[in-house]
């Protein structure tokens, strides 16, 4: 599943006429960097949620045959935040753990490499990524491959994990709700994995990272 439901408040003026998936960078939207890494890492149906400009996010991309994926799409009337927009696409996601991605990040995670992660009683497994400027303090303490809500160091969730469905199991189908609560409760039950990436991840949450991201893309 791709999480393409955000308003992007950040990147106006840029989102007042585009989704920000749709947003370019070296020439292509953003949510198709995506598309086309899943396809090469073998994935091959896709869930993409989206609210604000949504059907500009249908149009573009259609039933996603052009990348071989099969795309279905679960709209939103208000954007239900992250967790929310999760549980009211669990029906189109089935009853096996799945990949979420967000819409709003550029990476070269191995996607790949999570097939088939979550240990079993886990409820998610996440991956990590050194602190970006933006987000000094980090979410989550990982120390000798474990995850922990507390301790050194502290690192960022990339936004890139691997859910079963029961982690939503409280969450009513079409309310908003929040992930971290549900995470934070299950690492603190030591339901969650973890791991940590030190590749290339970019945050395009402002107009500013985005042309810092094309340049990077752009001049190689």
């Amino acid at each position: 599943m791709i999480l393409a439901a955000g308003r992007g408040e950040r990147m106006r003026p840029l989102t007042d006429h585009t989704p920000k998936p749709l947003l370019q960078v070296a020439g292509k939207p953003l949510i198709v960097w995506h598309l086309e890494r899943l396809a090469a890492a073998g994935f091959t149906e896709v869930i993409i949620n989206h609210a604000h400009l949504g059907m500009q996010i249908e149009q573009a991309l259609g039933n996603g045959s052009q990348w071989g994926l099969s795309i279905v799409y679960s709209p939103e009337q208000q954007a239900l935040e992250t967790a929310g927009g999760i549980a009211n696409a669990l029906q189109l996601l089935g009853g096996d753990p799945f990949l979420v991605v967000n819409a709003d990040i550029y990476t070269d995670i191995d996607f790949a490499a999570l097939r088939g992660v979550l240990a079993d009683g886990h409820l998610a497994h996440l991956v990590l990524i050194d602190n970006p400027p933006q987000h000094p303090q980090g979410d989550f303490a990982f120390a000798g491959g474990q995850i922990g809500l507390h301790g050194e160091p502290m690192l960022t969730f990339s936004g890139v994990a691997v859910y079963a469905p029961q982690l939503f199991a409280a969450v009513l189908p079409g309310s908003p709700a929040r992930l971290a609560p549900l995470l934070r409760e299950a690492i603190a039950q030591g339901k969650v994995g973890a791991r940590r990436h030190r590749g290339v991840w970019h945050d395009v949450g402002t107009p500013q990272r985005l042309e810092q991201l094309n340049r990077h893309l752009m001049t190689g």
